[in-house]
């Protein structure tokens, strides 16, 4: 059975804009992809809307969904407070290209920074490796990352104080953790973690963690592990001392 909407949704460019308001009909089982979609069909055609698989797998379609960051696809109408206008809104993070589409080319150069994976020399006499499968399970968590920079989103440091330069955020901590807890991994990015991408910033609020569309525990899985190996390598008391008396 349908019933009537009622959307704001923010309209305009980087220079300027602002919410206007829109009405529609919805069926049940409709996400808010689907009434963004059909206010675009019928009130607004020149609308601008991200999207691809509407699945929940692309990560295309993140936007502010009543104030929070959220896939557009994956959003239920029915899981929003019933009878309240439904507020859409770009990612804030991010430069807004127009109305809810974002430039978020920022995060593929960000990537392009981050050392790649570099494997040891085959260990088995046919050219394969050995890999203890608790080692192989860890970083597993992490290749489910579908880069809707929602996490990006979210993290204060890259939205209230615009840390871009700086600061990589989350979703590339997720990333470096992937490739430093590989078992094959031989690079060394541990002093890129402290010096370049400052993950120090990170005050570990699990902001990020919350907003996963893929429930990748991002803090406790990818961030603190990687914050301890810093840690390990240029705070601890010990190590500090042995570098001094061995001038390394």
């Amino acid at each position: 059975m349908s019933k009537k909407v009622s959307l704001r949704i923010w309209r305009g460019d980087k220079d300027s804009g602002e919410f206007k308001s829109y009405e529609t009909e919805a069926d049940d089982g409709m996400v808010v992809l689907d009434v963004v979609h059909q206010v675009q069909a019928t009130q607004a055609p020149d609308l601008a809307v991200r999207w691809n698989c509407k699945a929940g797998k692309c990560g295309s379609c993140s936007a502010e969904i009543n104030g929070m960051p959220r896939l557009m696809c994956m959003t239920r109408l029915s899981d929003l407070p019933e009878g309240e206008p439904i507020t859409v809104e770009p990612m804030m993070a991010f430069p807004i290209i127009k109305d809810l589409v974002t430039d978020v080319s920022w995060n593929f150069r960000v990537k392009q920074t981050i050392k790649p994976f570099k494997p040891r020399p085959p260990d088995a006499p046919d050219g394969t490796w050995r890999m203890d499968q608790r080692d192989v399970d860890r970083v597993q968590e992490f290749r489910k990352c579908i880069e809707c920079f929602l996490c990006q989103n979210v993290c204060h440091v890259l939205r209230d104080h615009a840390k871009h330069e700086t600061f990589i955020g989350p979703r590339f901590f997720v990333h470096t953790a992937a490739l430093e807890m590989h078992p094959l991994d031989t690079e060394d990015r541990v002093p890129a973690l402290k010096d370049d991408y400052n993950l120090g910033y990170c005050n570990i609020t699990k902001c990020c963690t919350k907003v996963c569309p893929e429930s990748i525990t991002i803090t406790d899985n990818a961030i603190i592990p990687l914050k301890e190996r810093v840690v390990d390598r240029f705070y601890d008391p010990v190590r500090r001392l042995f570098r001094v008396l061995s001038g390394s």
